[in-house]
């Protein structure tokens, strides 16, 4: 994966800052996730596919939008790398639909990343506990707690404790890339529209 969004960021000819100040991350952690040293939470992924102007599918295979109802005994769970994050999709996907939701097992110890985009966001704990970041105030949430918040302020979360967690994330990002705008923006057409705009 590293390899790849190197290779896209270098063939629209954008510098390491440039990726990170438009997906809302650090230039060491982008530097990071090319060299193969750190793994993208999906919210990060997404955000730097956004920049790069290419589909998230291209680095990750998520489940597709299913029906209203969702069981819990039917649901894929899927993970960007081993030892990561590993995400169950849990909203379908309809006209004009503006949230998306997915349950997030978090490893014991593992750390995110900070990130600030556009948009809002809530998570409510259903398992263990975890550490919310949010502009540098922390907050530990038990089961059961929740926090919302514009996810223009920049947060990250910590599993820490020496439990597995698990929370729902409800948000308005884009984690499915199943925005009509954005698949056109992706495309081989519109990337070429939009090379020829360039001065």
């Amino acid at each position: 994966m590293g390899k790849k969004l190197r290779r896209r960021r270098r063939e629209l000819g954008l510098t390491l800052k440039e990726v990170a100040d438009g997906a809302g991350l650090s230039v060491g952690f982008i530097s990071q996730i090319e060299r193969g040293i750190a793994t993208p939470s999906l919210s990060s992924l997404v955000a730097v596919s956004q920049v790069l102007q290419v589909e998230v599918a291209n680095f990750l295979s998520q489940p597709g939008a299913g029906a209203a109802l969702s069981r819990h005994d039917q649901r894929a769970t899927y993970a960007i790398s081993e030892n990561s994050l590993s995400y169950e999709r849990v909203s379908s996907s309809f006209p004009g639909n503006v949230l998306r939701s997915v349950i997030i097992h978090e490893p014991p110890g593992h750390r995110g990343e900070p990130i600030a985009h556009e948009g809002e966001e809530m998570i409510f704990v259903l398992k263990g506990a975890i550490t919310v970041e949010l502009e540098g105030e922390l907050s530990v949430l038990g089961e059961n707690d929740s926090i919302h918040f514009q996810s223009s302020r920049t947060h990250a979360t910590w599993n820490h404790t020496d439990e597995p967690a698990a929370v729902l994330w409800v948000g308005t990002m884009d984690v499915f890339g199943e925005e009509p705008g954005l698949r056109a923006l992706h495309s081989p057409a519109g990337e070429s529209h939009e090379k020829k705009g360039e001065t």
